[in-house]
């Protein structure tokens, strides 16, 4: 696949991702909407549905969405090196304008809000209990099970579109969205579950330096490395048991 069409792909797939996983929160935070206070486990199925829609769209490249993705497959010999780079310019850059796209749709409910020194967490993940070293431990566990779930499930198979499937359910993309949710409800709640560093990077900035909300606050710059590193972190360290399992047999 040339390169033109990895960045297109990933960078639909990415945008959708996070246009509907940033207004799932956009929905509970901002007052006046349907969805306004409707909690947490409204926001992780949010998010869960938002990976099976990005990455079904995403398809032709695997859909990886996900710079730890696009590294643990690298590191397991399953993409090109030579692809990654155009794999994360998709995957940034999507999440940038997916954020944009949010910002759109709930244009007037920012405008409205009373609080908008409190919408950088619209965008981006930050901790309950702020302590760097253990926040970077939360976003690597979670991030290796999301990785060594891709890499080693018993039932996955793909056909040759590259579109996968499990078992004789032909579930796709919703085998993974199935597994972010349980990391969201399981997992989730010390750091918000970033698992993915252009999820939280693109928006973070797309808020920073691109969104004209008014009375904003900063992006929060001194955590943001966290949820870059550790699931880069957790990524590398599945892939390597992968390799290490493969050995093994």
């Amino acid at each position: 696949m040339s390169a033109g069409a990895i960045i297109l792909w990933e960078l639909l797939g990415t945008a959708a991702l996070i246009l509907l996983g940033n207004g799932v929160v956009a929905n509970h935070v901002l007052r006046k909407n349907l969805g306004h206070g409707a909690g947490f486990l409204f926001i992780t199925f949010g998010w869960g549905f938002a990976v099976f829609v990005g990455a079904s769209i995403a398809a032709p490249t695997g859909a990886h969405l996900n710079p730890a993705v696009t590294l643990g497959l690298a590191i397991a010999d399953k993409v090109p090196w030579s692809d990654v780079p155009y794999y994360l310019i998709g995957e940034f850059a999507g999440a940038i304008i997916g954020a944009i796209l949010c910002w759109l749709a709930y244009k007037k409910q920012f405008d409205d809000h009373p609080q908008p020194e409190e919408t950088l967490g619209i965008f981006s993940t930050a901790p309950q209990i702020r302590s760097y070293g253990w926040n970077l431990v939360t976003e690597i566990i979670g991030t290796f099970v999301l990785i060594e779930w891709i890499l080693l499930s018993p039932t996955y198979k793909a056909d040759v579109t590259g579109v996968p499937t499990f078992g004789n359910s032909a579930l796709g993309y919703a085998g993974v969205a199935f597994v972010v949710l349980v990391i969201g409800i399981s997992l989730g709640g010390p750091t918000g579950y970033a698992i993915n560093p252009a999820r939280d990077l693109g928006p973070r900035i797309a808020y920073a330096f691109i969104l004209p909300i008014k009375g904003k606050r900063d992006g929060d710059w001194s955590y943001s490395w966290v949820p870059v590193v550790g699931p880069l972190v957790g990524a590398a360290l599945a892939a390597l048991l992968y390799l290490g399992m493969q050995n093994v047999s």
